[in-house]
């Protein structure tokens, strides 16, 4: 008996979700592995290549997972990246040359939810993007047995939104008003906030924001703060 309409509905239901990746490679021959690799894979697929983050654009937006590959060992500038990309929400997993643990340290702290390194397989990249599209840390095996940091707390939209609000200097009303919420819910998401970050004080979930890319004000407006509010942040 042919499938009709219910039969359809039931095959989209049980058949696999699929991983949309932006991949960030500056190499057109690793362009090309990374899509044969990927391409052999029904529960994953690559929407976007970029040489930069900043030609991601609006189309990061529509990935679950952000590959970032370097193998120039600036990991510096890749946690750097990283920041900005996980405080649009967006799921990053790095592949880098960087040797060192405290390389692997830097885009961690800055809330890579993979790391692997140069000499990774293809196996284990595609182990790694499915562990963090499901929500899991996946560090490579050239990290086992090194002491790694936790990354930062997963932060929601809304989080985000009212972060930036605070780091604005709104008050609880001012949000609730600009949100079209209540100051109850603000004050919800604020506790929320303050047990995810462990911090109780504003000026607190302010230095957070800035360390975090959960604002677009960068490096600068972090210096800026630091220095005006030292001995409150401390």
């Amino acid at each position: 008996m042919a499938g009709g309409p219910a039969s359809s509905t039931l095959e989209l239901l049980m058949s696999p979700s699929v991983t949309r990746l932006a991949v960030v490679c500056d190499s057109p021959l690793l362009q090309l592995g990374l899509t044969q690799a990927v391409d052999s894979q029904p529960d994953m697929e690559i929407t976007t290549f970029a040489a930069r983050v900043d030609e991601l654009s609006g189309t990061v937006h529509d990935a679950d997972v952000v590959l970032l590959v370097d193998l120039r060992a600036r990991d510096q500038v890749v946690a750097r990246q990283v920041a900005r990309l996980n405080g649009q929400g967006r799921a990053v997993v790095v592949v880098s040359a960087a040797d060192e643990q405290s390389d692997a340290v830097l885009c961690i702290k800055a809330g890579a939810r993979g790391y692997l390194s140069r000499q990774t397989t293809a196996s284990e990249l595609l182990t790694a993007i499915r562990a963090v599209a499901a929500g899991r840390d996946y560090f490579g095996a050239s990290l086992a047995g090194r002491s790694i940091p936790a990354p930062p707390p997963h932060i929601t939209s809304r989080e985000r939104q009212i972060l930036r609000f605070v780091v604005s200097g709104a008050t609880d009303r001012e949000i609730a008003a600009q949100l079209k919420i209540t100051e109850n819910t603000v004050h919800t998401h604020l506790e929320r906030l303050r047990r995810k970050c462990g911090s109780r004080r504003r000026a607190e979930l302010t230095r957070f924001a800035l360390e975090n890319g959960i604002t677009d004000d960068g490096p600068t407006e972090l210096s800026r703060f630091t220095s005006l509010c030292s001995g409150v942040c401390r």
